[in-house]
């Protein structure tokens, strides 16, 4: 069936490329997945082919390849089969892949070919994850959370070293559960991302801690992948008006956010993560700009290969 569609899908970008009513043995000779058949071979397979494409309603049709009407051609116009564009903004884009995410068909996403037919993604939308990566053992965030109920102290092993951390909470945050609390002789919450954790031994004894009153657990993840880090840099970018809403709901609530009068958007935001920055930004295409520092703004350049 691969070579199947393979071969079919060959013979419609040749059809479309000519622009002309093309002989059986042009196509025989030229379309990768014919020419090493024999004559009759031939025959059988391209009247198969043909019949399956009308049947998915590719008009298929003879037309004569000279003035004279002698010979004749197979022509194929992509405006007689292919859907108009239907013009969606940015917004509704959006709006059909955040719905095509959540529901399933089959228990699968759709293929992002889909939507790319009817416009293509929002610009920002390249990586984005609606789901939780749960690692090979998602049995373990059962554990985990029994453990963040009657306060149980947990170990584990994550990036190569052994960890024993009082377990305040659990938060899901851009696809990813974390579990959020301080190692065992220090006070500071950290944040380790389930998915990475392994060997984990949940203690025995429940109440092995108390948490801080008022603490929360969401405080102690970032707001956004480029903050996660040692040492941050204050950057300004500047986004277009078509694409300042959607900037604006990803940017996190540090940013320092200043409108333009024709709609645009300049934020002030901390990095500490250039590259995960720069994948970021990377999405927008041309739409947004880095206007300080002028390191981060060259190193974006340099991502997308420009001087």
């Amino acid at each position: 069936m691969q070579r199947v569609i393979e071969r079919l899908l060959n013979l419609l970008a040749f059809l479309l490329s000519t622009g002309r009513p093309v002989t059986a043995d042009e196509i025989r000779y030229t379309v990768a997945g014919y020419g090493q058949e024999g004559d009759d071979a031939f025959r059988r397979t391209f009247e198969r082919d043909k019949d399956l494409l009308r049947r998915l309603g590719v008009p298929l049709r003879l037309a004569p390849t000279d003035a004279w009407e002698v010979e004749q051609g197979y022509v194929l116009q992509g405006e007689e089969y292919a859907l108009p564009d239907p013009g969606l903004s940015d917004e509704e884009r959006a709006a059909l892949w955040l719905a095509a995410q959540v529901v399933r068909a089959g228990g699968q996403a759709p293929d992002q070919g889909v939507l790319f037919k009817l416009g293509g993604l929002p610009p920002m939308f390249g990586g984005a994850v609606l789901g939780a990566d749960l690692g090979e053992a998602p049995g373990e965030l059962e554990r985990l959370f029994e453990a963040v109920t009657e306060a149980r102290e947990v170990a584990f092993a994550y990036r190569g070293k052994p960890r024993r951390v009082r377990p305040y909470g659990l938060v899901h945050r851009r696809g990813h559960w974390y579990l959020v609390g301080p190692q065992r002789g220090e006070s500071e919450p950290r944040a380790f991302r389930v998915d990475r954790l392994s060997e984990l031994r949940v203690g025995s004894r429940p109440g092995a801690f108390t948490r801080p009153r008022g603490w929360r657990a969401g405080d102690a993840v970032p707001d956004t992948p480029w903050q996660a880090g040692e040492a941050a840099t204050e950057v300004t970018v500047r986004f277009d008006p078509e694409i300042a809403w959607w900037a604006r709901r990803q940017l996190g609530r540090e940013a320092v956010l200043t409108e333009e009068p024709g709609g645009g958007l300049v934020a002030r935001l901390r990095v500490a993560s250039v590259e995960a920055f720069v994948s970021w930004m990377v999405g927008f295409e041309d739409r947004a700009e880095v206007l300080q520092p002028p390191e981060l703004r060259q190193a974006l350049l340099n991502h997308v290969g420009l001087p």
